[in-house]
């Protein structure tokens, strides 16, 4: 356990624009939860977590996501409808605007820091409007000590407004909600959202841009963990597809659960300082590490609790999107500091919904490269309005919305990283088996990790070819047999007792891959570009 004390430190936020605050700095978390209770804005679980609802916004909103137009970013983002530009004179408008909003009122003020790894550390400065949005900053931010914080000069800083609405026309914004990067001011801008993510996820996406253009280093939205030899194990995969689920194993030191560099020197670090799960039917026998670390300093968001207090976990009838923000130290079994070395293998994982990418196949150099700019996984039935069967969904390098350069160059970037650091590359599908979604069925959880567990312990065969078959659609190398799973898991196609039906969707998910690839090919070598699945059409 940390200590929580509260260091006494005077501080003014009138370099800010923002006058006559009542500023709470550096609370402890039992303070932010206690404040929060006592303001009406969450309420106890019995586990002790405090339980919050978000308003209005229950997830990221990436059209009102903003990327200042300057001297900085003009000729180096990947201008689009993910890194929208905005104008730095509404910029400043719309900023005086919420310093405006924000003076006179108790605010809640936090010093730390982002990056493991001191080499690349940035101090950040998080002014939030409400207490809880500032024990999500605890949590998921890592901590300095108070020796630290006796001569902390903050380099970036977050202002978060959930309160302040935007008038579209007047400032700029697509809506009332925004949220805004100013790498010249050093600032993340957001307002008119409740939501905790997008705090974490704008350092993330300045990491995004900063790490590779000026250090050298590969930011990747990933988990980690590191087995006792000291093997390090990256898993990329989008929001639902096990992420933070599988790099949490009991047997392996956990490193980070979302957002990591990997540095010229062949180490990887956490960005942060906590764990940010889905918690959308967690059950404590199926995600014990997970379901424990929900406990006092927890912030869980946009759950239903019972009249007990028990959290209903099944119950999405806030959002899909459930949430709980923890610091790493609930999890028992972490790596001390979050760094890691020698990475061995990645994991992309995908939720595939078609039920036809095998369960685990290894993926060429160049297959990596493909299927690591495409960020593949599905959306299904109820999970967004007017989706009613299994829809194809990409996202660049597993993390679109927050990577402000080309896909390509990170795709570059990780390509040397393997090849220098020899690392295996795996796709493994956590999605449906047995038919698509509605027909077949999820791939159930222990299979998975028997996988991967067998992958780690060098059990699967890495260099002998005859124990894989190739796949006839995809061109994977996909395993014949896997301690501890069974056989006919293994062969997508055998699990559909089907054929036909088995590849023609198959065929109808390569064409969303190739058109989806489209707007990618001509910043990709043919190299890469061969690492797609076969042509066909339907």
């Amino acid at each position: 356990m940390e200590n929580h004390s509260a260091p006494v430190k005077a501080i003014s936020l009138d370099k800010y624009g923002i006058e006559s605050a009542e500023i709470n700095y550096q609370l402890s978390p039992e303070e932010l939860h206690d404040i929060t209770i006592q303001e009406g804005q969450g309420i106890e679980a019995i586990s002790g977590a405090l339980a919050v609802n978000t308003g209005e916004f229950t997830g990221r909103s990436p059209k009102d996501r903003f990327i200042v137009r300057d001297a900085i970013t003009k000729d180096r983002v990947w201008w689009s409808e993910i890194n929208i530009p905005f104008d730095p004179d509404k910029f400043e408008k719309l900023y005086r605007k919420v310093t405006d909003y924000l003076s006179h009122k108790s605010l809640f003020v936090r010093d730390c820091y982002a990056c493991a790894d001191d080499n690349y550390r940035m101090h950040i400065r998080v002014i939030n409007e409400y207490p809880w949005s500032n024990l999500f900053a605890y949590n998921m931010f890592l901590r300095p000590t108070e020796e630290e914080l006796d001569h902390f000069s903050p380099e970036w800083t977050v202002i978060n407004a959930p309160g302040f609405m935007a008038n579209a026309e007047a400032d700029g914004t697509r809506q009332h909600n925004f949220a805004i990067l100013n790498f010249s001011k050093k600032i993340a801008l957001i307002g008119g959202t409740g939501y905790t993510g997008e705090i974490k996820k704008g350092i993330f996406s300045a990491l995004n841009f900063i790490l590779p253009v000026f250090k050298n280093t590969l930011p990747m939205h990933c988990s980690a963990n590191v087995g006792a030899d000291g093997d390090t194990a990256i898993f990329f995969g989008l929001s639902g597809t096990g992420k933070t689920t599988l790099s949490t194993d009991a047997n392996r030191s956990l490193i980070g659960d979302d957002e990591h560099g990997w540095t010229s020197e062949n180490t990887i670090f956490n960005f942060e300082g906590g764990c940010y799960a889905k918690v959308i039917n967690l059950s404590e026998e199926n995600e014990p590490e997970i379901f424990k670390a929900i406990k006092k300093g927890a912030l869980l968001e946009n759950v239903v609790l019972d009249e007990n207090g028990f959290v209903e976990f099944g119950n999405t009838s806030i959002t899909q999107n459930t949430r709980v923000s923890y610091p790493i130290y609930h999890i028992d079994n972490i790596k001390t500091p979050s760094t890691g070395k020698n990475p061995k293998h990645i994991f992309f994982l995908t939720a595939d919904a078609f039920g036809v990418i095998p369960p685990i196949s290894k993926l060429t150099p160049s297959q990596a490269a493909y299927h690591f700019i495409s960020g593949y996984t599905a959306k299904v039935a109820g999970t967004e309005a007017g989706v009613i069967e299994p829809q194809p969904s990409f996202s660049a390098c597993f993390g679109a919305p927050f990577m402000p350069l080309h896909p390509a160059k990170y795709a570059e970037m990780l390509s040397k990283k393997m090849i220098e650091a020899g690392v295996n590359v795996w796709l493994v599908n956590t999605g449906w088996t047995g038919g698509p979604y509605g027909v077949g069925k999820r791939m159930e959880l222990k299979y998975t990790r028997a996988m991967i567990n067998a992958v780690l312990n060098g059990d699967l065969g890495l260099y002998n070819y005859e124990d894989y078959h190739i796949h006839s659609v995809f061109g994977v190398a996909q395993p014949r047999t896997c301690p501890g799973v069974p056989t006919s898991v293994l062969s997508p196609r055998a699990t559909w007792n089907d054929d036909e039906a088995y590849y023609k969707t198959a065929f109808k998910l390569t064409n969303a891959f190739r058109e989806n690839f489209k707007k990618f090919e001509m910043h990709c070598s043919e190299e890469i570009r061969r690492g797609g699945p076969q042509r066909y059409a339907f």
